[in-house]
């Protein structure tokens, strides 16, 4: 598992980037899917996963849809129009800067 540094800038656009792919996705879903996707070395917790997901509902990047399952409300997570430019937007931008990142790793590595 990686630290809590590293993911702390990192949530909201996995957040983006898993919603962009799917049409709408409810909390848990996501935190299996993130797991998943990252064989167990991205566990994105509760408290940090609602806070991203409340932040981006506020900021009306995401809209919420809320399915009653049995005596439970399912809340479900989708993206706004404004929301999808902005999760290609920032989604990019972590693209790149991952990119000039290993070239910063690989230079490091190639002077050892």
């Amino acid at each position: 598992m990686y630290s809590k540094e590293l993911l702390k800038g990192t949530i909201e656009i996995i957040i983006l980037k898993l919603l962009s792919e799917n049409e709408r996705m409810y909390g848990y879903e996501i935190t299996q899917k993130v797991k998943e996707l990252t064989d167990d070395k991205i566990l994105i917790s509760e408290g940090a996963l609602y806070s991203s997901l409340h932040k981006l509902e506020a900021t009306g990047v995401l809209d919420t849809e809320s399915v009653l399952m049995g005596k439970r409300p399912r809340v479900y997570y989708r993206l706004t129009k404004n929301g999808k430019l902005v999760a290609a937007e920032k989604i990019a931008e972590l693209s790149s800067f991952i990119k000039s990142l290993s070239n910063v790793i690989d230079f490091s590595i190639s002077l050892a």
